[in-house]
């Protein structure tokens, strides 16, 4: 683990605040990617780890997209790290369903995603969804993959969220909007 690295474990006058939903953020200085998700769930505060809920399709896409060489579980969320890729949230506060978030929500917290990403400087910022992305660039109409924007010194990418409420996409095409990410890296 890097010394800056983002870590519940970590104690002293400069440890890294943490989420107000009390989940670890999975971050390092210049990663190749950190995944923003649009922010917690219910469940996952419960559980203590991102993407924890069985329904959820995170870790299985990052698998077989080729960011992770096995198939992690949430409690292994650490190991992210060793792969070149972070996790964060856009807005901290838990919700059980994302659609809970209104425009404002993803304007207020802007600043402390930027300044996050200014800090750890990721090559890439890819966010879960449109929402976040769409709130923030003040953009009503964004497209999927890599836009023509760069956030907080980042390539912006925008990903389908892989929530197992989304429905809209099947495992192979969240599969394949991942790749697109994974093989510019």
């Amino acid at each position: 683990m890097q010394d800056d690295a983002m870590s519940a474990d970590l104690d002293g006058p400069d440890a890294p605040t943490m989420p107000k939903a009390g989940l670890s953020e999975i971050l390092a200085p210049d990663l190749s990617v950190v995944f923003c998700g649009l922010n917690p769930a219910l469940s996952a505060v419960r559980d203590g780890h991102n993407f924890s809920n069985p329904s959820n399709r995170f870790w299985r896409v990052l698998h077989l997209a080729g960011f992770t060489p096995r198939l992690l579980r949430a409690d292994e969320e650490r190991e992210l790290l060793q792969y070149g890729c972070g996790l964060t949230s856009a807005v901290s506060r838990p919700t059980k369903s994302a659609s809970e978030l209104k425009r404002q929500d993803y304007l207020s917290a802007a600043p402390v995603l930027e300044n996050k990403i200014r800090k750890f400087a990721p090559a890439n910022l890819a966010f879960l969804g449109k929402a976040a992305y769409a709130a923030i660039s003040v953009r009503a109409d964004v497209e999927w993959g890599r836009q023509p924007e760069i956030f907080a010194g980042a390539a912006v990418w925008l990903l389908p969220n892989p929530s197992g409420l989304n429905r809209a996409f099947t495992l192979t095409t969240l599969t394949e909007h991942y790749l697109e990410l994974r093989l510019t890296l």
